[in-house]
């Protein structure tokens, strides 16, 4: 990111500010004369179109679109991890009619983007969380690790032996390694990739002896016997991999998952938040947004706003330290 993008974006901060009061009395106002939505509903994607944040996002407005009768419009704004898509979104009205489904990484950004263009706790409205989904770690189907077990004594026994792919820094897949590396007392090296895909092929081609990757990545391959998984991030076994142990049966106090929530920019009306809360909350339910993120590894959550306010701040104090002592930098 330029320093020209950091600088307009400040002084862009200091005018939301000074607008923000009348912004909220005229999204109050436009609420109370017609009823939420009248019209489309913007909704952006901090990544590229076709991964698992697309798709639920996606799946998501197709659901809302039937009971608003105004459709759902998908709006890919990739870029810095989600930075640019938020600086979108904050400098938008708070009337509705722009959100924007995030992942988990909108809670570490502060420590991976020191000079963020805008704040994450107080320019932002949580409205829900969407659903969540464990990281895996995965090895090829010939590795010589059957089990994490089998990882960790080498790793203890052979420092510096081993390392990981991940899908950039500072990303989940990332700081599963370092937090398995944390509790379990042992050195590995985290090689980063711009995306899963990549890391999943060097795993096949032998370049790397594993990998923490996104389950709608590594599904595909499991199932086609190329991969095998040693255990997957969530402190419990998830439904979609019954018979691959939770990396807590290995590594005791070890929970980490990816999950994505549905914000707004500062100011909404709290009726309208909790409107469109409800609705995404009704929509997740349906058969047809379960069936779909069942298909990708992620199971549908629904949240208050208060929960997913509760989720970033505790994900933001879980990581903080573990980003820092590691020295993992975005830029």
């Amino acid at each position: 990111m330029n320093g020209s993008f950091w600088r307009s974006s400040l002084l862009s901060r200091c005018s939301r500010r000074a607008v923000c009061a009348a912004a909220v009395l005229a999204s109050s106002a436009a609420l109370a004369q017609a009823p939420f939505p009248s019209r489309p509903v913007h909704l952006f994607v901090p990544y590229v179109a076709g991964g698992g944040v697309d798709i639920l996002a996606r799946t998501l407005g197709d659901a809302l679109s039937k009971p608003w009768g105004q459709s759902v419009v998908v709006e890919n704004r990739p870029g810095a991890g989600g930075v640019v898509a938020s600086q979108a979104l904050v400098t938008s009205a708070p009337d509705g009619y722009t959100l924007m489904v995030v992942a988990s990484g909108h809670a570490t950004n502060p420590f991976l983007y020191p000079k963020l263009p805008y704040d994450t706790f107080k320019e932002f409205t949580p409205i829900s969380i969407l659903g969540s989904s464990p990281n895996i770690l995965v090895v090829r189907a010939d590795s010589p690790f059957k089990t994490l077990a089998d990882v960790i004594v080498q790793a203890k026994a052979k420092p510096g032996s081993l390392s990981y792919g991940q899908s950039g820094n500072g990303t989940s897949t990332h700081l599963a390694g370092e937090l398995l590396k944390k509790l379990a007392g042992f050195e590995m090296s985290a090689i980063p990739y711009k995306g899963g895909a990549p890391a999943i092929n060097d795993l096949l081609g032998g370049q790397i002896p594993m990998s923490f990757n996104n389950a709608p990545e590594a599904l595909g391959q499991l199932e086609a016997g190329t991969l095998r998984a040693l255990a997957v991030t969530t402190a419990s076994r998830s439904p979609f991999l019954p018979d691959v142990p939770a990396m807590s049966e290995t590594v005791p106090g070890y929970d980490t998952e990816v999950w994505w929530g549905l914000l707004g920019p500062a100011g909404m009306p709290p009726e309208l938040v909790a409107k469109i809360s409800r609705d995404v909350v009704a929509a997740l339910k349906t058969d047809a947004v379960k069936e779909r993120l069942a298909k990708f590894g992620a199971s549908p959550i629904g949240s208050t706003p208060q929960e997913l306010d509760s989720r970033i701040h505790a994900d933001y104090e879980k990581w903080g330290a573990i980003i820092k002592s590691a020295g993992i930098s975005a830029e």
